[in-house]
Formats: C-alpha cells, structure tokens, sequence
C-alpha cells in the first residue's frame, strides 16, 4: 500500500508543481535520480544482483530498509518525470529487502526458532507483489518457480492470501487499475467511471474570493457584495484561518434587523468545509445537503479555494468534452 501511495503520490506532486515546460522535466528528474544512483549505487538497473545479495545475507538490517525505501523512491521519481517503468519487479525488490530485514530481526529475537533470513526474503517477495497487484496465484507460481522448493509453498501461500486479502480491505485498487481510474476506466465494472468519483475538488475550485475579516462592519460588507457577484463569501481572522461564512441571506437578515454594529464575524455561519482532495462526489453530496451557494476549500488551516455548483458542472463538462476530442 505505501508503495501505491507514494507512486502516485510523487506523480500528482510533479503534475500539480512541476513549474517549467515539459520537455524539461525528464531532464531535471534526471539530474534527482542521477544523485539518488550517486549516493546509492545498488539502485541501478533492474536490481536482480542486489535482491539476490539480500537473500543470500550479505547485506544486513538497517541497510535492507535503505536499500528498500531507495528503490521504492527510484521507481516513484522514474515514472513521475515521465520515464518507462514497470512495477513488477521492483516490487519483487522491496519484498525481498524487507522480508529479509524481518527474517533479521526474527533471528535476532529468536534465534533457535527463525527460519533462514533469506527464506523470508523469498516469502516477501510474492508478499508485496501480491499486494500491491492483488494476484495471489501469480505470485504463488513465481516464487514457486523462482525456488523449486516446496517447503516454502505453504507460508508463501500464507502470507500471499494475508497480503492480498489486506490490500483488498484498504484499497478498492490495486496498483494496476489505479491508473485506469484516474483516467475515468473501472474495469471491475467494466464501464467507465462515474466522472465526479474521478475529478478532485482542486480541478474544479476557483480562486478564493477576497475573504472578509472578521472585524468588518456590516457596511462595508454590504459594499464588498455590491461589487462582487457573489451569493457568499468567507470570514477570516487575523492568521488568515477560516472562521465562517456570510451570506446573503445572513447579510439581508441584519440589514432588516438594523444590526448597524454587527461584524463579519458575529455573521458569519460555520459552512462545512472541504478539502482540495476529495472526489466531485463528495463536494456534491455536501453541496446538496448543506444547501449552500459554495463551499469554502481548505487546504491545511487556510481557505485556498471556493466551490460552487457551476464550477462542479463546469468542470465535469470539460472532461467529458475533453475525452470526446
């Protein structure tokens, strides 16, 4: 699951970024991963003569988990700055370091028991591959046939059907069709995705309207909704964190009730919030309940966006269009 979370993870961080043109970027991820290969030269190539080294114990510890988090970061960055790679057998890679790093440590902790490390390293290996791919026959079939030994069948199967069965309750993808549904294809359902489960808030919210502060008196908030074509907007205090909404329905009530002294703050309404993450669905479920005009997006403690239903329309739109042309 980390090694899921962190491939796609450093690809949207390059993609939301990345501040120069395109064909710069493989160049510049080149000179990161080019450091990375400096400073750990196991990383180069496909990795076979080092994950053999693994097993076989001449590395040890705290090196097995460097060697591990380096390849999980080489990968990453590879795909990330738009290189060809595959995951299959990296993730072989990852499961060997860190099913041998275990077989130390259970060596350590209970020497008469423990098996041979590089036994674990083996059972790794079709571990993190059945997790990460949720194919738990391949990866019996692989290890098995990589070894001819059949007295590792029966903890391999053990641990296999453990990883795959947990990747299953953590994560309704795997590492495969991850990708597909970021790009609007459910193969489980074999049907495209429902769109608004696809798109983030981040590529619908616009540019948060000039937020109100909290002390603002009710004049001059009348004044700023004149000459803004808003239905709301939000209420900050002096760190610039979010602390409500005023609408226009709040600004009318105390413009009737004569509240001459009444701030922003004594006005505003805490609005649900949302953050830059979350699915379309979820801001339209909200949206709907909430009966709101536009929801505040918060990223961290500050409101870095605003969303509306037209902005939720008007991106669903682009995207159909964008994937008929």
């Amino acid at each position: 699951m980390a090694f899921i979370k962190v491939l796609y993870g450093m690809e949207d961080l390059f993609d939301r970024w990345w501040p120069g043109p395109m064909w710069l970027r493989p160049a510049t991820g080149g000179l990161l991963l080019g450091g990375l290969l400096i400073a750990l030269p196991e990383m180069y190539g496909v990795g076979y003569p080092v994950l053999e080294a693994g097993i076989k114990g001449h590395y040890h510890g705290g090196f097995l988990m460097l060697l591990l988090a380096g390849k999980l970061l080489a990968v990453s960055l590879t795909i990330a700055i738009g290189g060809s790679g595959g995951v299959f057998a990296p993730s072989l890679f990852m499961g060997a370091m860190l099913g041998t790093a275990y077989g130390d440590l259970a060596h350590l902790l209970f020497p008469a028991a423990a098996g041979p490390a590089g036994a674990y390293g083996l059972i790794g290996m079709g571990a993190v591959f059945a997790g990460a791919a949720r194919a738990p026959i391949t990866a019996v079939l692989i290890i098995f046939e990589l070894t001819g030994d059949y007295r590792i069948v029966l903890p391999l199967m053990a641990a296999i059907v453990l990883a795959a069965g947990m990747s299953n309750l953590l994560s309704a993808d795997t590492i495969y069709t991850l990708k597909l549904r970021r790009r609007g294809i459910d193969i489980m359902h074999s049907r495209a995705a429902n769109i608004m489960t696809v798109l983030r808030v981040r590529d619908a919210m616009r540019p948060v309207p000039h937020p109100l502060h909290q002390e603002m008196p009710l004049a001059e908030i009348i004044d700023r909704f004149q000459g803004e074509d808003v239905d709301a907007l939000p209420v900050v205090d002096h760190d610039g964190t979010y602390r409500g909404t005023v609408t226009t329905a709040q600004l009318e009530a105390g413009a009737r009730d004569d509240a001459i002294a009444a701030t922003a703050g004594d006005l505003a309404i805490l609005t649900p919030t949302i953050r830059v993450d979350q699915t379309l669905d979820d801001a339209l479920r909200l949206l709907v309940v909430n009966e709101r005009s536009g929801l505040p997006v918060i990223e961290g403690a500050a409101v870095s966006g605003w969303l509306t239903h037209r902005d939720l329309l008007r991106a669903y739109s682009e995207h159909v269009h964008a994937d008929r042309s």
